[in-house]
């Protein structure tokens, strides 16, 4: 049996590829469990400062394997879950980017835009797909849609479950980039390694959870607990690091997390 997702590790950056591609990289849960570990092992690894995850073939992840809706329907599903929840990778310290290549459909969806950051090739299928199966919007999109495109575009793609396109998700505000599909995974890996070599660890995994723990915080709230993570940051090697390399004119040397 093939790897279910793939790893490479290059210039501080992990690449982490859904590897069933003859299935458009249908979500399973065992291919869940070895992403969530990967992630865990990327986490823990001092050579890794950010993540890029794609996939294989023609899809990035096409949603549940129909295998498991199938079994879901006719009552003969027995798979233990795994505890990890598909907002996992928003409690990874280190930044995600999801680089859609192709298929994102329904459950693909969710995983793609609960990475930290979102590159898509200009001509990726993206759907919901939710309202077309009898299902609902799942896994936090009713929370996530809204914030990122706005309640009546959010609405016109949960409701109606229509294809659209990757550079139309970049017009509505979903992904930060639509490129050509040869273009997809370098552009995210250069960005990456960017991330890896000049901005600092540790305040990427503070930022990173400011930005997905504040959006029910007031400003108020979010200020005051930012006031607090600064006077931490100035006590870190990675304030002295940042301005050491700033007036040295030279590409900074931050510690690992």
């Amino acid at each position: 049996m093939s790897e279910l997702v793939l790893s490479s590790v290059d210039q501080g950056v992990m690449t982490l590829t859904f590897n069933r591609p003859e299935r458009l990289n249908a979500w399973t849960d065992a291919m869940g469990r070895r992403y969530y570990d990967l992630l865990e092992q990327a986490e823990k690894d001092p050579a890794v400062r950010a993540i890029v995850v794609t996939g294989a073939g023609r899809g990035f992840c096409s949603g549940a394997d129909f295998q498991t809706l199938d079994a879901i329907r006719s009552g003969t599903y027995d798979e233990e879950p795994d505890p990890r929840p598909n907002t996992f990778p928003t409690t990874i310290r280190k930044p995600i980017i999801a680089a859609v290549n192709g298929a994102c459909a329904g459950l693909g969806m969710v995983h793609a835009l609960v990475c930290d950051l979102v590159f898509s090739a200009e001509d990726a299928k993206w759907t919901t797909a939710f309202a077309r199966r009898g299902l609902i919007a799942e896994y936090g999109l009713s929370w996530v849609l809204p914030r990122l495109m706005g309640q009546q575009r959010a609405m016109d793609v949960l409701l109606s479950g229509r294809v659209f396109t990757g550079a139309e998700a970049c017009a509505m505000g979903l992904v930060n980039r639509a490129v050509r599909g040869e273009e997809l995974v370098p552009q995210a890996q250069a960005y990456a390694r960017e991330l890896a070599v000049h901005s600092s660890p540790a305040s990427m995994e503070v930022i990173k959870r400011q930005v997905w723990g504040d959006w029910d915080q007031t400003l108020e709230a979010s200020a005051k607990a930012a006031e607090r993570e600064m006077m931490a940051s100035f006590g870190r090697p990675d304030f002295t690091e940042g301005v050491a390399a700033f007036l040295e004119r030279r590409d900074p040397r931050f510690p690992p997390l």
